[in-house]
């Protein structure tokens, strides 16, 4: 996670924990991680590609995440989830969340609905994706029907999560809990995509992570959920298989750092350049806009 930089807050009640690339993690002040029940998440505007948290950040994006996640723990209120209140220090009002700390499984929990991205590579070279078979013929975009689990192993910091079979899932966690994962993550996906397409935009695939509630020993989501950090979102209107589909999330970002204009080489282990302004404001509008339509709220900063 080579870039990371981060200058913590200062907040009445809680001591800082962790900072991850995103997040930052807080335990109640005068307990441990160890100790506590339950932790404060702060999304900040860190932003990062290719491993790399950049030196910018993009305005509001930490409130953007924290929101829609929310909204999204609403309309998937079946499912446990980890947050308890909203009830946090002004300073991070509208970016943070009061959440029970889970005992988080050591594996991401993607649903993939469409062949796009590493999926679409592995299925290029051998027709299928996370060693699963897919029919002939398919091209970047199609739908997969039925949508599949296709679960990673989370690395260590600044490290790629590795793609690993069910068989591998079940194999570090056990059958019976990489099953109920798989359950869990594939009808979260298919609720959520039918309430997105609702709004004109099609979920093409979302990483979710769960953990065990100790309190309970239910198996509860965690983290952030339905967000463009964590999932791709497409326009209906101009979705269109056989291409890549514009994303609402950090294209822009990616698209100017392998684009000439940035002067950066990806395979140098330089550190990536600060963004240009328009690139920064029209991530910050894309965000914006996927928590809108999304919601049908206005984003208030």
């Amino acid at each position: 996670m080579s870039g990371l930089q981060t200058e913590t807050l200062e907040l009445p009640g809680w001591t800082h924990f962790y900072s991850g690339k995103v997040r930052d993690l807080y335990v109640p002040a005068g307990s441990s991680f160890e100790e506590t029940d339950r932790v404060l998440v702060v999304a900040s505007d860190r932003i990062s590609a290719f491993d790399y948290v950049l030196e910018s950040e993009i305005p509001d994006k930490g409130k953007v995440l924290t929101q829609l996640s929310l909204w999204w723990f609403e309309q998937l209120s079946e499912i446990p989830n980890h947050v308890i209140s909203t009830d946090v220090p002004e300073a991070v009002a509208g970016r943070a969340m009061v959440c029970k700390k889970l005992e988080m499984f050591p594996i991401e929990c993607i649903a993939r609905g469409y062949l796009t991205g590493s999926g679409l590579a592995e299925y290029k070279d051998r027709r299928t994706v996370c060693a699963l078979p897919l029919k002939a013929g398919m091209v970047d975009g199609s739908k997969l029907e039925p949508a599949i689990f296709t679960p990673s192993a989370k690395a260590a910091v600044g490290e790629h999560d590795e793609n690993i079979t069910f068989e591998e899932t079940a194999a570090r966690i056990g059958g019976q809990q990489a099953a109920d994962l798989r359950d869990a993550t594939l009808a979260l996906y298919m609720r959520a995509e039918q309430i997105a397409r609702t709004r004109g935009i099609i979920l093409a695939d979302t990483k979710v992570e769960f953990g065990i509630d100790p309190s309970n020993g239910e198996i509860t989501l965690g983290d952030e959920v339905l967000t463009p950090d964590s999932s791709r979102f497409w326009d209906a209107e101009t979705y269109a298989p056989g291409q890549a589909q514009p994303s609402f999330d950090k294209q822009f970002v990616r698209d100017w750092l392998t684009s000439d204009a940035s002067g950066w080489d990806k395979a140098s282990g330089a550190e990536p350049p600060a963004l240009p302004a328009d690139i920064i404001e029209r991530t910050r509008g894309r965000y914006i806009e996927a928590y809108e339509r999304l919601t049908g709220l206005t984003f208030t900063a």
